[in-house]
């Protein structure tokens, strides 16, 4: 099992033929990822040859459903065209809309996700991002770009706003392996939060224990901690980046801002061993603690 992605799962990629469409597509790929085509309304009816694979250029995301199937769209466009890009996936009734995406105005995800509960979402899309690395069922599919030669499957889910911190703690357990990691972004309006990914993770079966890497800035973690005290029955284990971060001072992420007390690790590491999460000081105390969580499984 898995969730949100899996095996099955048909992918598009909007923006196919710019320079990192291309890149990450070959390399979804080669993670085995089934890539079935990509948009560009300006190229439209060409193809491109990646990865051994000759993948059809459609008009629109809708046109690129109703001809391959899709149920999956990766976001590869500059920062101005990401709105649009994504309502239109949205209009298209996509499933899964994963939007990679950094620099995106905050104002424009704002009105994506308003659009996203609204009426007008009427298949239910769920996105991912933006400013994020995607997901990755390991050894089934990744749509986004995490590193696929990172860990292989196993019984560990993973929610992180760091790519990077994603990738560590995926390779510091990899002896373990991955449900699925998902990289919801750290932006300060996402589409997918941690509190919807751990209820996720509580109902897929084959996932044993989940890491939640949080960072300083907004309330995210708290509400998650809240979450966990009332839903969550599989243990946890959490990391907050940002210990050592100066107030008021924007730190990598747009939305990784401290004011005041609100939003530091440290508030956040209490909140979050309030209700049993045990939390590490640094990622590799993070995956220790939990390596130890496996090994009395």
């Amino acid at each position: 099992m898995s969730i949100y992605l899996n095996k099955d799962s048909k992918i598009i990629v909007q923006g196919i033929t710019g320079g990192m469409g291309s890149k990450h597509t070959t390399l979804m790929i080669e993670a085995g990822s089934n890539i079935v085509g990509g948009v560009n309304a300006r190229k439209a009816g060409t193809t491109v040859e990646l990865a051994g694979t000759t993948q059809p250029v459609f008009g629109s995301v809708e046109e690129a459903m109703k001809e391959t199937g899709a149920d999956v769209s990766v976001v590869f466009v500059p920062p101005a065209f990401t709105k649009d890009a994504c309502i239109e996936a949205i209009d298209a009734g996509i499933k899964l809309l994963v939007v990679i995406t950094e620099g995106v105005p905050v104002q424009d995800t704002a009105e994506v996700w308003s659009y996203l509960q609204s009426d007008k979402n009427h298949n239910g899309t769920r996105m991912i991002g933006p400013n994020c690395p995607g997901i990755i069922t390991p050894e089934e599919s990744l749509a986004g770009i995490t590193p696929h030669t990172i860990a292989g499957k196993g019984p560990i889910g993973l929610v992180s706003k760091s790519g990077t911190l994603t990738y560590q703690m995926m390779f510091e357990l990899k002896d373990f392996g991955f449900s699925t990691a998902i990289g919801i972004g750290g932006d300060p309006i996402i589409g997918t939060t941690h509190i919807d990914a751990l209820e996720a993770f509580e109902a897929d079966p084959d996932t044993k224990a989940i890491v939640m890497i949080g960072e300083i800035g907004g309330d995210a973690e708290e509400r998650a901690a809240a979450y966990i005290k009332d839903n969550v029955t599989k243990p946890v284990v959490g990391y907050v980046a940002g210990f050592t971060a100066p107030e008021g001072k924007t730190m990598g992420h747009a939305g990784a801002i401290v004011s005041g007390s609100a939003g530091t690790a440290q508030a956040k590491k209490e909140a979050l061993e309030a209700v049993g999460v045990k939390v590490g000081k640094t990622p590799s105390e993070t995956a220790e603690l939990m390596r130890e969580i496996m090994n009395n499984l």
